[in-house]
């Protein structure tokens, strides 16, 4: 029997959540000093956890995790007390009702509501639907206006399956919600999932012999600001791109990255023109491009992107970063989390410009929440808002910077396999 440990927590500790292919994973810097790390776990054992969230509104403080098990099959289960207990996986609830005609195969992402909605969660799963709860997880449903969507039929899975793997709850409409489909594309609904438009002109597909469709793009990651809601980044299958119209249009802001392939994005916590990326070699060889684990942060909204490498490993390094293994704290400065599927933990305190290795040697890294545990209770900071001084740069009409040559190194030499 798989001993688990527990690691004690207190407000103000900061708490990095690790889903692997064998369980569930918690390491703590007490006081948020960010410096030394306590390793709990693991959490289900022997699991798949593919999808982790941590739930502090309403002045709670729960963790919830996706996991797959061969008895119980992939279940949602929740703790109020940082995993000395768990709920019941048979009151997980997530399932397709008998006419849908589907059963469900795996949870991609669980995703709290909006702040004035303490009881609203997300879920979404493969094949690629998306439930909601209203009860704070104990009862979920299936959102028939997109299951119904005359799309659905026509999605076709990519490498990693058919999976719905990005939910954003618009925190300025709480009508609107964004979702991101491998390989369906962004859809987004303006009355309360009801009905669901896709939202990808300007994506390309560069695995279809229509470079544009209306769907059909493989969306690897989409992030959002709170503080600019209407503004969208987006790492695709091939090509990273913002929207500032709420997802009607899109531009290409891949200049100055070493390959626009790539599954992981993360949103700055406080700025909403700093973003972080982890590219890819390619879609044939998904390793960090020349053996060097690199992250790439803009700081101008993806007009030029900076290369952040001390204390990463440079060479020899052919790691790979899944798209929910890159991750941002609360604190300010920042932290700043990834996993690699080799099970090794790296982080930096100072919103990437350093990094160090947390821990290593642990199972194949899936997913990664960071946190900082009582946040929710401290009086509200104000903001970064006012974007950072960025480099003059000749604007076209649609105000993005106009598009420079692709670097030289940026690999593009083939496109044809998917996730």
């Amino acid at each position: 029997m798989v001993a688990t440990r527990q690691v004690p927590v207190k407000d103000g500790d900061v708490l990095i959540l690790v889903g692997t292919m064998k369980g569930l994973f918690v390491l703590r810097s007490p006081g948020g000093k960010r410096t030394s790390w306590d390793l709990g776990g693991p959490h289900f054992p022997g699991h798949n956890v593919y999808a982790v969230a941590y739930d502090s509104r309403d002045g709670r403080s729960r963790i919830l995790a996706a996991n797959h098990s061969f008895h119980w099959g992939a279940v949602i289960q929740s703790t109020d007390d940082f995993g000395k207990s768990w709920t019941s996986p048979e009151s997980s609830g997530v399932k397709f009702p008998e006419d849908a005609g589907v059963s469900l195969k795996q949870i991609w992402q669980i995703r709290p509501g909006r702040s004035d909605e303490p009881n609203v969660l997300y879920c979404g799963v493969e094949p690629a639907a998306l439930f909601e709860s209203r009860d704070g997880g104990g009862s979920w449903s299936l959102v028939r206006g997109l299951h119904n969507h005359p799309h659905r039929p026509r999605w076709e899975p990519g490498g990693g399956g058919l999976c719905l793997h990005t939910i954003l709850p618009d925190p300025a409409d709480r009508k609107r919600l964004f979702v991101a489909i491998s390989t369906g594309g962004v859809y987004r609904t303006d009355d309360g999932g009801k009905t669901w438009q896709s939202r990808n002109q300007g994506v390309r597909a560069e695995f279809l012999p229509d470079k544009h469709p209306e769907f059909g793009q493989c969306v690897h990651k989409m992030v959002q600001h709170a503080a600019r809601p209407e503004r969208l980044f987006l790492q695709n299958h091939w090509g990273l791109y913002r929207s500032d119209d709420g997802a009607d249009s899109w531009q290409d802001i891949a200049r100055g990255v070493p390959s626009d392939f790539g599954f992981p994005m993360a949103m700055h916590t406080h700025d909403p023109d700093t973003v972080y990326i982890v590219p890819l070699e390619s879609d044939q060889y998904r390793c960090t491009p020349e053996g060097k684990l690199r992250v790439y942060r803009t700081r101008d909204a993806g007009r030029s992107w900076q290369a952040l490498t001390r204390g990463l490993p440079q060479k020899n390094a052919l790691e790979t970063v899944l798209r929910d293994a890159l991750a941002t704290d609360t604190s300010d400065p920042a932290g700043i989390y990834l996993g690699t599927r080799s099970g090794q933990i790296y982080g930096s305190r100072d919103e990437g410009n350093s990094w160090s290795l947390l821990m290593g040697g642990l199972p194949p890294v899936v997913c990664v929440k960071a946190m900082v545990v009582g946040e929710s209770k401290k009086p509200a900071r104000g903001k970064r808002t006012t974007p950072r001084q960025a480099p003059k740069t000749r604007r076209s009409a649609s105000g993005s910077g106009r598009r420079s040559a692709p670097a030289s190194g940026k690999a593009r030499t083939s496109r044809r396999s998917r996730r």
